[in-house]
């Protein structure tokens, strides 16, 4: 066999590696995205007890409180506030939101920028899945 042909087989071969690893992590991080959040049950409360986060897609603080909850953020009553120039839309100027992300509760009290679960929990009165949380 010419060094020609070894070599074209070599590259076929790394190049079929790569393909069947890159199949392999995108299958491994779609699973991990589906996987069911422990927070389910208390984030479809907070939504229930009458809680919403105000925010901005670009809120560096609000994508850390997203993350908190993984998939079951989707529950959550969110509104976001910001448009694609990143300026404050009407609906929070007439909300009164000053900051990102801004949580509001039932009673009208609100806390500004990043909270745990445990804050949400005690100002909302929604019970934790379990007491891991900071």
């Amino acid at each position: 066999m010419s060094k020609l042909k070894q070599s074209s087989y070599y590259l076929y071969g790394a190049a079929a590696l790569v393909v069947v690893g890159l199949v392999v992590f995108a299958a491994n991080n779609a699973v991990g995205d589906d996987a069911p959040s422990p927070y389910a049950e208390f984030a479809q409360c907070l939504t229930t007890s009458g809680v919403t986060m105000y925010g901005a897609w670009w809120c560096p603080h609000c994508e850390n409180q997203k993350k908190l909850f993984g998939n079951a953020f989707d529950s959550i009553n969110y509104i976001e506030c910001s448009t694609a120039a990143r300026t404050m839309n009407q609906t929070c100027k007439d909300a009164g939101i000053q900051g990102y992300p801004t949580w509001e509760f039932a009673d009208g009290s609100r806390a500004s920028g990043e909270q745990t679960l445990g804050t949400l929990a005690d100002k909302s009165g929604c019970v934790l899945p379990d007491s891991r949380y900071e």
